[in-house]
């Protein structure tokens, strides 16, 4: 079900402080019904210069939003493109001998990789994980084959990471406001995203130009 409340947006990127509040229609589309664009200049590459003066700024523009809408915002959705990420696949099996795949099976897969990537990357923090490949028998599935019989269950995994030290500041940044952070999502997945959808494309190379970084996600 859709919420029927406000849900508040929050960029951060290397230039802006980004604020979108939007609301689902009676058709379940998400539209923006207020916004606040300002320079940002506690944010470098990589790097937040001042917690404190950031968290001041980012709670003096959402109450701004708040009085706009009358409404009080208990969660924030967090859309960060200032850190570097790490993308990593890894695969994970389950040998069936003819047996059912059960929903428990990939969870435990899920549950195995998620814990070998902790023990090898503990300075790492988990921002997205999506479900790449699902091959039960040597074919590749387009939909998780829970229910079917097989021998040999290949599931691959495709991980985003960011620095353990980045992932904390952010969340200091929005506790020192009382925000509980709802998610926190990579802009240039976003920026992949739309693409996907917009143009209907199975690959794509994305490269983007700004003043001091610059950036090619495919």
């Amino acid at each position: 079900m859709r919420s029927e409340y406000p849900i508040l947006f929050v960029e951060i990127n290397e230039t802006n402080l980004i604020f979108a509040v939007t609301k689902y229609d009676e058709n379940q589309n998400l539209n923006i019904i207020d916004k606040i664009i300002v320079s940002n200049k506690n944010v470098e590459k990589n790097n937040i210069t001042n917690i404190d003066e950031l968290s001041k700024q980012i709670k003096h523009n959402i109450e701004i939003l708040e009085s706009n809408l009358n409404y009080i915002f208990k969660k924030v959705t967090i859309v960060l493109g200032v850190f570097d990420y790490l993308c990593v696949n890894i695969s994970g099996y389950k040998k069936l001998n003819g047996s059912q795949l059960l929903k428990e099976n990939i969870s435990y897969i899920l549950n195995s990789i998620k814990s070998s990537i902790a023990d090898s990357m503990p300075k790492k923090n988990i921002i997205h994980i999506f479900n790449s490949k699902s091959i039960l028998d040597g074919n590749i599935t387009d939909n998780l084959p829970i229910g079917l019989f097989g021998d040999f269950y290949n599931h691959e995994l495709t991980f985003f990471l960011i620095e353990e030290n980045n992932f904390k500041n952010i969340k200091q940044v929005f506790n020192k406001i009382g925000l509980e952070i709802d998610k926190i999502i990579l802009k240039q997945f976003c920026d992949g995203a739309h693409l996907i959808k917009e143009h209907n494309l199975k690959s794509f190379f994305n490269i983007t130009f700004n003043k001091k970084t610059s950036y090619i996600n495919f």
